[in-house]
């Protein structure tokens, strides 16, 4: 999660700040500061590498933490303690510090601190007490969702509830106020899809109406009854809540709605006279991402009843894509226009198991510095392209037939 670094100074913890903070030492070595990510790093010439400026030598930051370390938070002073011990070059770049306060490591910055931290023997963060309320609960979230003690220790250092996970939330009340809107004017709250006045909202994704391009996105706010919606609601928060709280609601919305959009394609590419509704290509991003990035960190993640509740998340995405495709079979109250389909839980999945994963592995780092990332965009991009022109060009071509628009 992409949150501000704490200020550090002489006092109490402080709120965070917007400003990417530095150690340094000043003249007289007494006290650490807060630097902005522009300034020189004040340290004795000494301390600098010979070559390069910006650099202070491991024995001198070393000593810093040893003379203000009683000033930081303990989480924070065990990662800096390990980053000291794993760094094998004797010296530690300004940027990278900076980086490391802002919770943005390259691949070699973070390998020094995993190094660092097997040398240190600092109690879990699961065996502290006396901790409140909302310190438990971002305790819990940072054990449900990063695999490494590190990480989970700095985040709950860092997290201040600022911004607040609002992202999901709005989207899932977003999506219950549609719902009760259609479901007092269509007078039906089970099955809502069977009404004849379902599809003539302008929400829906409809062949004959692919032209209308906010379709392929504002789908997910409609669905087709309270047992859609229900299954969806409860996986889009039970996962996608905690994971803001972490990764950040641009992150998480980024993920969230290439799944959406890429589920729509996927319909309007392989199930071409089908209509779409419901949230689950977002939901189903989420979703796979998170389990796949507890498969793929399994000995690392600390989650309780990881096992059970991986078995209980896989069997309530079965149970609504075995719904979406009974649904979709199921003989259309309204023919020749079919029940909506099912692609968009695989669009979905797709997008969740390589974009997602690439998001969800890379806490700390910045996306941009990621070059699997820029593959998988790319790809997700070049995807994007072909289901545009597949929609200009292969529906007259190949000579579909549609059903009659709503």
């Amino acid at each position: 999660m992409e949150t501000s670094s704490p200020r550090m100074t002489a006092g109490p913890r402080e709120a965070a700040v917007n400003c990417s903070p530095a150690v340094a030492a000043n003249a007289e070595g007494e006290e650490i500061e807060v630097l902005e990510s522009t300034d020189v790093l004040p340290v004795a010439p000494e301390d600098y590498d010979p070559e390069n400026s910006g650099f202070i030598s491991t024995e001198r930051f070393r000593d810093l933490l040893a003379a203000h370390g009683s000033e930081l938070d303990p989480h924070k002073l065990e990662v800096l303690l390990a980053l000291t011990n794993g760094n094998a070059d004797g010296k530690i770049c300004y940027q990278d510090f900076v980086n490391l306060m802002s919770n943005k490591r390259s691949n070699s910055f973070r390998r020094a601190i995993l190094q660092g931290s097997r040398q240190l023997k600092g109690c879990s963060l699961r065996d502290e007490v006396g901790l409140g309320l909302s310190q438990r609960l971002v305790r819990h979230v940072a054990y449900e969702t990063l695999p490494r003690e590190v990480d989970r220790k700095w985040y709950f250092d860092s997290y201040t509830y600022c911004p607040p996970p609002l992202l999901i939330l709005a989207i899932t009340i977003a999506e219950v106020a549609v719902f009760m809107y259609y479901g007092f004017q269509l007078e039906r709250l089970v099955l809502q899809v069977s009404s004849p006045s379902f599809l003539k909202s302008p929400l829906p994704y409809h062949p004959q109406l692919r032209a209308q391009a906010w379709r392929y996105l504002s789908y997910s706010f409609m669905h087709t009854g309270i047992e859609h919606l229900s299954l969806n609601m409860a996986m889009q928060l039970l996962v996608g809540v905690p994971l803001e709280m972490v990764h950040g609601a641009l992150r998480i919305g980024l993920v969230y709605v290439c799944g959406v959009l890429a589920g729509s394609l996927a319909v309007s590419v392989t199930d071409m006279t089908a209509p779409v509704v419901g949230s689950s290509g977002g939901v189903y991003a989420l979703v796979s991402a998170h389990l796949a990035n507890v498969v793929m960190n399994w000995s690392g993640m600390k989650c309780q009843f990881k096992l059970f509740r991986m078995a209980m998340a896989l069997v309530c995405m079965s149970v609504e894509f075995g719904r979406a495709v009974w649904l979709r079979f199921y003989p259309p109250a309204f023919p020749p226009c079919p029940n909506p389909s099912f692609v968009a839980h695989l669009g979905g999945v797709v997008v969740g198991l390589t974009l997602g994963v690439v998001v969800l592995q890379n806490y700390e780092q910045r996306l941009q510095e990621q070059s699997l990332f820029w593959i998988f965009f790319c790809v997700y991009t070049l995807f994007v392209l072909c289901a545009v022109f597949w929609n200009i060009f292969a529906y007259s071509l190949l000579d579909v037939r549609l059903p009659p628009p709503p």
